[in-house]
């Protein structure tokens, strides 16, 4: 079948171009928001000492890099770009169970630092994770976020999962080409709805109907059904237009994928579906009704900082914040890498990328992505 790499194995096509299996993969809104608020809160937290220094104290530490180990301890005079950001978001069971990445993104910014554009790495893409002697790991090929389980895996202790991100970032730079990321971090799904809430709610449009899989309309779990898969009972329901969303809402809704439930084109929807919410969460967490609101900054920023582990590699979150203030969510770009099913003797093995998706990792490299997005406006989701 050849080799897996960079966009993983080119698999024969057929069936469906994407299948999701396991774990609930809605921590990605929980990923992407969480991370690019705290990222880009800099402007809010000038001359705001005491809760910067609050806002700092709420955010985990970790070594994802291995940066200690290696015996890396000098810190550059300023943080510069081109910059590449790791962002990984897991839903962790217990602390005896290694995670799997739930979702893996990552923020590009460019050398001018006044925009930066957002793209996933799909979890069940299919590639080759190299050896990790920290874990005993020989390497293996296998699907991207095995390759956080994979690292996690410390012999007579509680699985680390720092230890995790350390052999995922390697793995994605070898699938980006991407030499290092500047940062990275793990976010945990679970304080995502205490963002939400902490904001009073989120406001957006919705551009079609979408009914709920997983939720009654009074946020209740829908009840297994006894004759088969699937759930049974009334169903929470998202008209058309724009719609004010508490936690457990913004939860469910950006969670949709099937076309049973108003989201035709599958994981490809429910992506631009988290995408345009991030967009309005984020332009919401910069309005007026928070920015100017310290009680409920502090209480937006901490629940998103509970909710975080973060390695700046000698920076810590606020410095990177201050780093880029000029970027809004205006002009955060949000990407869609198109790819398709990898099959052996018709057995599902995991995704791999389309051959531009090369060339995509290839502009971003070379600085030359406006153009790139310009000549392949399908890479572009709109919202």
């Amino acid at each position: 079948m050849g080799k897996a790499g960079r966009g993983g194995k080119r698999g024969k096509r057929g069936g469906k171009s994407s299948v999701w299996r396991g774990v609930p993969r809605w921590a990605q809104i929980c990923t992407i928001f969480g991370v690019v608020l705290m990222l880009l809160s800099g402007t809010s937290l000038v001359g705001a000492e005491a809760l910067m220094a609050r806002y700092e104290g709420a955010v985990g530490k970790a070594d994802l890099f291995g940066d200690q180990a290696a015996g890396a301890t000098e810190r550059k005079s300023d943080i510069k770009g081109p910059l590449n950001i790791l962002l990984v978001g897991i839903d962790p069971r217990d602390d005896n169970t290694p995670p799997l990445a739930d979702a893996i993104m990552v923020l590009h910014v460019p050398e001018e630092m006044d925009r930066a554009y957002l793209f996933s790495l799909p979890r069940d893409l299919y590639v080759e994770i190299p050896p990790f002697r920290k874990a005993g790991f020989n390497g293996t090929t296998s699907k991207l976020n095995d390759a956080m389980s994979f690292g996690s895996r410390v012999p007579g202790k509680k699985p680390d999962a720092a230890r995790g991100f350390e052999l995922l970032a390697l793995t994605a730079q070898e699938v980006t080409g991407i030499k290092r990321f500047d940062a990275g971090a793990i976010i945990n799904f679970a304080g995502f709805k205490n963002i939400v809430d902490a904001m009073g709610g989120v406001t957006m449009n919705i551009e079609q109907e979408v009914r709920s899989e997983h939720r009654e309309p009074n946020g209740k779990h829908r009840k297994g059904n006894p004759n088969g898969p699937g759930y049974i009972g009334p169903q929470a329901k998202y008209p058309k237009g724009k719609q004010h969303l508490s936690g457990w809402q913004a939860l469910d809704y950006v969670r949709q994928r099937y076309p049973k439930n108003g989201v035709p084109d599958g994981d490809y929807g429910r992506q631009r579906h988290q995408q345009q919410f991030v967009k309005a969460m984020a332009g919401q967490a910069f309005s007026a009704d928070v920015v100017t609101n310290p009680v409920k900054l502090d209480r937006v920023l901490r629940a998103a900082g509970e909710s975080l582990i973060f390695s700046g590699r000698g920076h810590s979150v606020v410095d990177f914040g201050l780093a880029l203030k000029d970027i809004r969510p205006g002009n955060i770009q949000m990407i869609k890498l198109p790819g398709g099913g990898v099959f052996e003797n018709g057995k599902y093995l995991g995704e791999r990328f389309e051959p531009e998706v090369d060339d995509f990792f290839v502009a971003l490299e070379r600085n030359l992505l406006d153009p790139f997005l310009l000549e392949h406006p399908k890479l572009v989701n709109k919202g």
